[in-house]
């Protein structure tokens, strides 16, 4: 595939998961660009794996125009992305003219990889919280791989409404209202005793806020009300996050004893980027502290992923001691919709 399908496979996916607006910039992307500007240029020539699985390259010129959209750099960028509506030729012209005119700030987004934080994945992830503190009738200590800016380490200080049913903070700024189906889970308030995250490139909520504003879609606004929400609790909770490689840190994680209390270590479509060698180390970790695992302090492995298995990511759950694994369901990867299979 070239650097061309790779936009057009992208497209494919933002209309699917609800931004046409996106879809429509990316296929524009893939038809106009051309090395008559510098970052044209450098994309169609893309030193590495273009695609979604790996650089993510559309999506970082997706995210680096919208930057430039919320920073009020670029007129002509702003009048042609929504809420307002013009024709193509109008979007690719001011798009040419911003390649052109803000290449420097451009160029330096190119330099990394999209980065977000997707807070309606809570939805899948407060019901396998709750399921497992009433499981083992215990407290949670959870710790997060790849968790960007930590926005869903507070999961805990979020609201989920599933039909008649609440569950979390019905006054958190965050609600959280998918499409649900399959049983409930307990209803019972939740209980963190203690929370960290790691990635190798942590956000920090306050000064990179705009990154995590820009790599939403532009046409999605409800999406960005409500991210702008979570780094407000972000902010507010200030949970640790360490600049760190998921291997080296969940072996100093797993080393804390946390006795009378389930320690969940969760990913949500982060393990699937980790190189092999990280994923083979992070499992063998795991696999040594489950064996030191008792009923007084269990572990958990806690996945959303990929898994080429069906629509959406699937939702996975490894407990110890035992070392059973369960398969909870699917759900949509911005959350807009769980399917509950649960720990039954």
């Amino acid at each position: 595939m070239t650097v061309r399908d790779f936009f057009i496979e992208q497209a494919t996916a933002c209309t699917a998961l609800g931004s046409p607006f996106t879809g429509r910039l990316l296929t524009i992307l893939a038809q106009n660009l051309a090395p008559d500007t510098a970052v044209g240029a450098r994309i169609l020539n893309w030193a590495g794996d273009a695609s979604n699985r790996t650089d993510s390259v559309p999506l970082r010129l997706t995210g680096a125009l919208h930057a430039l959209v919320l920073q009020g750099k670029a007129p002509d960028l702003v009048a042609a992305y929504p809420p307002h509506t013009v024709d193509d030729t109008t979007l690719w012209q001011a798009v040419h003219s911003a390649l052109q005119t803000h290449e420097a700030q451009l160029q330096q987004w190119l330099n990394s990889p999209p980065q977000t934080n997707e807070v309606r994945r809570a939805a899948a992830l407060m019901p396998a919280m709750l399921s497992l503190q009433a499981m083992f009738n215990l407290p949670l200590v959870v710790s997060e791989l790849g968790a960007s800016a930590g926005l869903n380490l507070n999961w805990d200080h979020f609201g989920l409404t599933l039909g008649d049913h609440s569950f979390g903070n019905p006054d958190s700024p965050v609600q959280l209202t998918p499409d649900w189906t399959g049983p409930l889970p307990p209803q019972i308030p939740p209980q963190v005793i203690d929370k960290a995250g790691c990635d190798i490139n942590p956000l920090d909520p306050a000064a990179d806020a705009l990154r995590l504003r820009a790599y939403i879609w532009p046409d999605q606004t409800d999406r960005l009300h409500r991210t702008e929400a979570a780094i407000a609790i972000a902010l507010q909770q200030n949970a640790p996050l360490a600049r760190a490689g998921a291997e080296d840190w969940l072996q100093t994680r797993l080393a804390l004893p946390f006795n009378g209390a389930v320690h969940v270590v969760y990913h949500t479509v982060a393990w699937q980027y980790f190189p092999p060698a990280v994923q083979q180390s992070c499992a063998a970790t795991l696999e040594h502290a489950g064996a030191q695992a008792t009923p007084s302090a269990p572990l958990v492995h806690l996945g959303m992923e990929a898994d080429g298995k069906g629509q959406g990511a699937g939702l996975s759950a490894q407990i110890w001691p035992g070392g059973e694994k369960y398969d909870l369901g699917r759900a949509d990867f911005h959350g807009r919709w769980v399917n509950w299979r649960g720990f039954g």
